[in-house]
């Protein structure tokens, strides 16, 4: 198994591979740019826990709350298949964002903020609100009859996002850390090759599970695009606030951009 492959698969996921022979910039820039593709898998799983929920749930007579509990339990196997990395990430860049002050030494404090192994009341609220915007969003695309397509694509785009927070122009915060491992590894091109490829997915996997609605299509790929704006916007706010990106900017990101695609997915599938 490639060394980029053994780094995703063990960094993003809950599966036991080799460790890396060794980790170099390229290595680390092919294992992000692969990331997309471990979304792919883990999307897969929570869409096969939706669907299995609402099979049953059709067999056993139609219910409003089958498809919330359906996205509750998709939801809760990707922390599960993630071991909360993401989660963890975005409590503790929401504590480090909450830090006030203008001195010098301010970033310096929300970067050990975000060292620190408790949880404040911004990364509680943050990890709360976000789980319960990705389950509601997630219920009413199912309600729709996009949920699996939905969650699949949320899950692969929230890991281009990190395809994209690795890009050359971003710098890293710390000089240890997974964010100073990846930062920068990624060259401008193997980005945007992922993007397109991540988008043409999309559209196919929309197409298919839409039995050809153009409309509901049209929503994947407006939510694709929603979604990595968001992540865009979060990553800036966190490049002014830590001066780069750290690994748990990085799982913030991921989290904040598959909440973004849901939504607008949710929209969408509502509307068409």
């Amino acid at each position: 198994m490639p060394d980029a492959l053994r780094l995703a698969l063990g960094t993003l996921t809950v599966v036991r591979v080799p460790a890396p022979r060794r980790v170099t910039s390229r290595v680390a820039g092919a294992a992000m740019v692969l990331a997309p593709a471990v979304g792919v898998l883990l999307g897969a799983v929570a869409a096969a826990v939706l669907a299995g929920v609402e099979l049953v749930g059709a067999h056993r007579g139609a219910s409003p709350l089958v498809d919330l509990l359906g996205a509750v339990l998709a939801v809760g196997a990707l922390a599960l298949l993630t071991r909360g990395l993401h989660l963890d990430g975005l409590a503790d860049t929401a504590d480090g964002l909450g830090v006030k002050g203008t001195d010098d030494g301010v970033r310096e404090r929300r970067l050990a903020v975000m060292r620190a192994p408790d949880v404040g009341a911004f990364g509680v609220v943050a990890v709360v609100l976000v789980l319960a915007v990705q389950v509601v969003a997630l219920a009413t695309c199912a309600s729709a009859g996009l949920g699996t397509a939905a969650v699949v694509t949320a899950v692969a785009v929230g890991r281009l996002s990190l395809t994209g927070c690795c890009t050359r122009a971003v710098p890293s915060a710390r000089p240890d850390g997974l964010g100073a491992a990846v930062a920068g590894s990624v060259p401008w091109l193997a980005a945007a090759a992922a993007a397109v490829v991540v988008l043409l997915g999309v559209v196919l996997l929309g197409w298919v599970d839409s039995a050809g609605s153009a409309a509901l299509t049209g929503s994947l790929v407006l939510a694709t695009v929603a979604g990595l704006v968001v992540g865009a916007l979060l990553l800036r706010r966190c490049l002014m606030r830590f001066g780069g990106i750290t690994g748990d900017v990085l799982g913030a990101v991921v989290e904040v951009t598959t909440a973004g695609v849901l939504v607008v997915a949710a929209i969408g599938a509502g509307l068409a």
